[in-house]
């Protein structure tokens, strides 16, 4: 029996998931950034971490040429930041302020966490490559709410309150 992409997109949906801006630096030097649902925790020794990039993807090459990336997850606020760096072409750094860490890569100055990793592997999945990343820094703001997606749409954790 087919799935249909539709019902199994509504599905997918029905995942909370936070946002991410997956950064790093191109070979000819040129800044790359890519928004990112598709992120994962993989393991804790080592520290490792997934996210997904869709085989069409204008950036895909920079990403596959690359020892390094950043993911900054994002915050509260921060949705200006999701559609900018999910736009397919465009100056997606026009405007935008950046810190260089150790790896190189663009970070996201105000995110509410970032990781920059080394690249440990990648995966064809389908449609998608899955780079597999383990983390070499990471920083994260104790206080801040993140930045979610539910159901196609940008969400907020609400009070913050624990059962």
């Amino acid at each position: 029996m087919a799935v249909d992409q539709q019902e199994f997109r509504n599905c997918l949906g029905c995942f909370a998931t936070g946002i991410t801006v997956i950064t790093t630096v191109g070979p000819g030097g040129e800044l790359i950034g890519n928004t990112a649902s598709s992120f994962n925790s993989v393991s804790l020794d080592p520290p490792l971490i997934l996210w997904s990039l869709g085989r069409h993807a204008h950036s895909l090459k920079a990403y596959l040429a690359t020892d390094h990336f950043a993911v900054n997850v994002l915050r509260e606020g921060q949705e200006d930041l999701s559609i900018r760096f999910a736009k397919a072409l465009g100056d997606k750094w026009a405007g935008v302020s950046y810190e260089i860490w150790d790896t190189g890569c663009p970070i996201l100055p105000n995110a509410l966490a970032v990781m920059e990793c080394k690249v440990a592997n990648t995966y064809m999945g389908g449609d998608h490559v899955i780079f597999v990343g383990e983390v070499v820094n990471s920083e994260y703001d104790p206080d801040g709410k993140p930045l979610l997606f539910y159901r196609s749409a940008y969400q907020t954790l609400g009070s913050g309150e624990g059962v």
